[in-house]
C-alpha cells in the first residue's frame, strides 16, 4: 500500500503551527475494544514501558533480564513504518542485546559528499563504516528480544496520563485511552519525540528540525549503482542536509532530508530538487513521510517520581547529525536498569536518589556527546562548505569521520583529544 503523504502533510503542518494536534489527552477508537486485552494488563507491573520503539524496547529488555514483572506498551502493531534513514553506526552495534541479529539491508563502506549539489566527492573506507536496515524489521526485532527476555508485550493501546500519589506512595499508574489504569512500581517514557510522558515529566527542547523522508522503489540496476554507498548533501539551509540511504535487499533507496523547524515549505522544496539532481523523480515513492525531531535543553529533567523519560521522548539525540537510534538504544537500557532501582526504592528520597543516578549516568555520557554536538552544528549553520572542505578532501578528518560512524570515537572525543578539531568549530562558528 502507498502512503498518501499525509504523514508529511502533518509534519509540515505542526511545522508551521504549535503542534497541538499531540495534546497529552486523547482517545483511540481501538482502545475500546475488549479483545483480551484488559485481563493482560492486570496486577502491580514492576516497570511498565510506554512506546515500543528502540528506546523502549531496549528498557524493556534491560529490566526484564533482571528477572522483573515488566509491561511494553504500544499504540501500533509490530512491524509498522518509521521514517528514519536506518543507518546502524557503532555506538548502536554495541548496544544491541546479546545475540542479536541485525537484518542488514545493505553494509556502507563509501559516502559521496555533496554541498548543495555541488563539488561532489566519494571518499572510501576499506572497512565497513555502518549498516542499514529497515526500521520496521529492526523495531520488530528488538521488541522480540525484549519478549524473549521476559517482557509482555500489549499492543493497540494508548497511553494518555499519568498519576502519582506523591509522599511515599510504592506505585504510580498509567491511564490509557478509554480510561483504564495500569499500575507500577517504576515508569518508562519511551513514546516518541511527541511524547505524552515526555511532556508529563517537563522535558523541555532547545532545537527542533523537520525531517521529511521518500522511500522509492528503483530498478536493479539503479540499486546496485547504489550499493555500499550514501549520499550527503550539505543543504542551502543554515544546518540543513540531504541523504541517501541505500536499502539494496528490498529494491528501495530512503531518500530524505532535515532543517530547522520554521521552514516547511522550503524544506520541501529541498527535497524535491535534490530528488531532481539525483535523477531520481521519474519513481513513484513508495512512501512520503515527515516528522519533527526535538532535542533536550541541557537543564530539562529526564525524570519525575517514578517515571522516567528515555530516547525521543527525553530529547536524546545527537543535535547536528540528528542520529537518534543509538542514543535511543543507550539510553532506553540506561531507563530500564535504573527504573528497576525505582522499582525497588522504600520511599521518596530512595526514589529520588535513583532517579538522580539515572540522569548522572545520561549527562555522563550522551549529555557530554550532545553538547559537542550543539557546538558542531552551531559552527556547521553558519560555515558548512569549511565542513564540506575536511570531509571531502583532508585526508585526517575523513578518517575522524570514519572512525566515528565505526563507534571508535565522538564528537566529543574528537574536540577534547584533536586541536584540529577544535579550530574547525571555532573557526567556522565565527560571526
Amino acid at each position: 500500500m502507498t502512503d498518501t503523504g499525509s504523514t508529511q502533510d502533518q509534519a509540515l503542518a505542526d511545522d508551521a503551527g504549535d503542534g497541538a494536534s499531540e495534546g497529552f489527552a486523547g482517545t483511540d477508537p481501538q482502545d475500546g475494544q475488549d479483545d483480551g486485552t484488559a485481563a493482560r494488563l492486570d496486577g502491580v507491573w514492576d516497570v511498565v514501558v510506554v512506546g515500543a520503539g528502540p528506546a523502549g524496547s531496549s528498557a524493556a529488555y534491560a529490566a526484564a533480564r533482571s528477572g522483573r514483572r515488566v509491561l511494553l506498551l504500544d499504540k501500533a502493531e509490530h512491524p509498522r513504518y518509521k521514517t528514519c534513514g536506518g543507518g546502524i553506526i557503532g555506538p548502536s552495534r554495541d548496544s544491541l542485546p546479546e545475540d542479536f541479529k541485525l537484518p542488514l539491508q545493505d553494509r556502507i563502506s563509501a559516502v559521496t559528499f555533496a554541498l548543495n549539489g555541488r563539488w561532489t566527492r566519494t571518499r572510501r573506507s576499506k572497512r565497513m563504516l555502518f549498516g542499514v536496515v529497515n526500521r520496521d524489521e529492526f523495531d520488530l526485532r528488538l521488541v522480540q528480544a525484549a519478549e524473549q527476555a521476559g517482557a509482555v508485550l500489549v499492543t493497540g493501546v494508548t497511553a494518555t496520563g499519568v498519576e502519582q500519589r506523591g509522599g511515599d506512595s510504592r506505585t504510580v499508574f498509567v491511564t490509557l485511552a478509554g480510561g483504564r489504569k495500569v499500575e507500577a512500581r517504576a515508569v518508562v517514557g519511551a513514546d516518541g519525540s511527541a511524547s505524552r510522558i515526555g511532556r508529563y515529566v517537563g522535558v523541555s527542547f532547545d532545537q527542533i528540525d523537520l525531517g521529511l523522508e521518500a522511500e522509492i522503489p528503483v530498478p536493479e540496476s539503479v540499486s546496485r549503482a547504489w550499493a555500499g554507498r550514501i549520499h550527503l548533501d550539505w543543504g542551502p539551509l543554515p544546518g540543513s542536509y540531504g541523504w541517501v540511504f541505500p536499502k539494496t535487499d528490498s529494491g528501495t533507496l530512503t531518500v530524505g532530508v532535515i532543517s530547522a523547524r520554521g521552514e516547511g515549505e522550503r524544506t520541501k522544496e529541498y527535497l524535491a530538487a535534490y530528488v531532481r539532481r539525483l535523477g531520481l523523480s521519474g519513481f513513484e515513492p513508495l512512501v512520503e513521510s515527515g516528522h519533527l525531531t526535538r532535542c533536550r535543553a541541557e537543564d530539562s529533567p529526564l525524570s519525575r517520581g517514578r517515571v522516567l523519560v528515555a530516547g525521543d521522548a527525553a530529547g536524546l539525540l545527537e543535535p547536528w547529525t540528528r542520529e537518534g537510534i543509538s542514543y535511543a538504544l543507550r539510553s532506553g537500557r540506561l531507563a530500564g536498569e535504573w527504573a528497576v532501582q525505582v522499582a525497588e526504592a522504600s520511599g521518596a528520597a530512595d526514589v529520588r536518589r535513583q532517579a538522580l543516578n539515572y540522569a548522572f549516568a545520561i549527562k555522563a555520557g550522551l549529555g557530554v556527546e550532545m553538547r559537542a554536538g550543539k557546538v558542531m552544528l552551531a559552527s556547521f549553520e553558519k560555515r558548512p562548505y569549511l565542513f564540506h572542505l575536511a570531509v571531502s578532501v583532508i585526508n585526517p578528518a575523513w578518517r575522524a569521520f570514519a572512525r566515528t560512524t565505526q563507534g571508535h570515537t565522538t564528537f566529543a572525543q574528537l574536540m577534547r583529544d584533536h586541536r584540529a578539531a577544535r579550530k574547525l568549530a571555532a573557526v567556522a562558528g565565527r560571526q
